[in-house]
């Protein structure tokens, strides 16, 4: 098994995205975002409910990438119906962080090439270079066609899918769409609870809190177990590359962070191979088993073996 790549260890960026060229719609929007999130230090813009709104959207937004994108999609981690998984992919596009048949495109090619220099978001690059910088150019072949093709044509085999990917309009205004929800709903909290003076700041509030400040936070938050969970942490196994059991990350995506688990045993839906490795999201995924809307529930390796000794007894 390949040794885990020393701290001091560098790796160049991946050969295709030089020469450099920038990405215009990634840096843009998420440059656009960032400065529309700022309106959040304005104090007309401020409401406990738009505060409250945007710490639940978190959790509920984020699902969206790390139970949709990241364990449904791109490791058929559990099995559901297909207005479930549909939910989730939407609540995944609602977070900017671009189509599911991309998103599962670029993080099987991580998979693959962790930590090597295809890898397209390795901290052995720079820390800033794994957070963020390797959505501000262009990469050629995980944003490829070709990439797509090999690495998420089982995703692109749902109509729903590849509408998306035909159609880039429908993902935009699909995440444009929650800007006039969240600002109705605000408005008709504010016109119910305080009078109709009240509609417009709490609409206005609930969208700079509940959409921008929200989106931005889940980026960080995404981004975050590319870069500080192959950084900084403990390992339970050795895996062959930089990953690590980062409590911080954990604590923030509720289970993402025990990243060296998840690296020994991608398929599993569940990423806690110790008692206190908590993993609410695959709670959450029990949840909707016990509910009759999930099924085939992938346990961890650890488990499937003990499981298997104790029918083969």
């Amino acid at each position: 098994m390949a040794s885990l790549p020393a701290a001091s260890a560098h790796l160049d960026v991946p050969t295709a995205v030089r020469p450099y060229t920038i990405n215009r719609v990634y840096s843009g929007t998420i440059l656009a975002v960032h400065l529309l999130a700022l309106l959040a230090f304005m104090p007309q813009f401020f409401s406990w409910i738009g505060f409250w709104t945007m710490v639940v959207g978190i959790h509920v937004f984020g699902q969206g990438i790390t139970i949709g994108y990241h364990r449904l999609l791109t490791h058929r981690s559990f099995k559901t119906v297909p207005w479930v998984e549909h939910a989730f992919a939407i609540l995944g596009i609602c977070c900017l962080e671009d189509s599911p048949a991309r998103w599962v495109t670029v993080h099987r090619i991580h998979h693959v090439h962790s930590d090597k220099q295809p890898d397209p978001h390795s901290p052995l690059v720079t820390f800033l270079w794994s957070h963020f910088g390797w959505l501000m150019v262009n990469n050629r072949e995980a944003h490829s066609l070709n990439a797509m093709a090999t690495y998420s044509k089982d995703v692109l085999r749902d109509p729903f899918y590849m509408r998306i990917e035909k159609s880039p309009w429908l993902l935009m205004w699909i995440g444009l769409a929650q800007i006039p929800v969240f600002f109705l709903a605000g408005a008709a909290i504010g016109w119910i609870g305080w009078g109709r003076e009240a509609a417009l700041p709490l609409g206005l509030s609930l969208v700079v809190w509940g959409v921008y400040v929200r989106i931005v936070a889940v980026w960080h938050i995404t981004w975050s177990v590319n870069s500080l969970s192959h950084m900084f942490g403990y390992r339970n196994y050795e895996t062959g590359e930089a990953s690590r059991n980062n409590w911080f990350v954990a604590l923030l995506t509720v289970g993402e962070g025990w990243h060296n688990n998840h690296h020994e045993d991608p398929s599993s839906a569940s990423v806690q191979h110790r008692w206190w490795e908590i993993d609410i999201s695959y709670y959450e995924i029990r949840l909707l088993e016990a509910l009759g809307l999930a099924w085939d529930v992938v346990t961890p390796r650890h488990v499937r073996r003990r499981e298997a000794a104790a029918k083969s007894a």
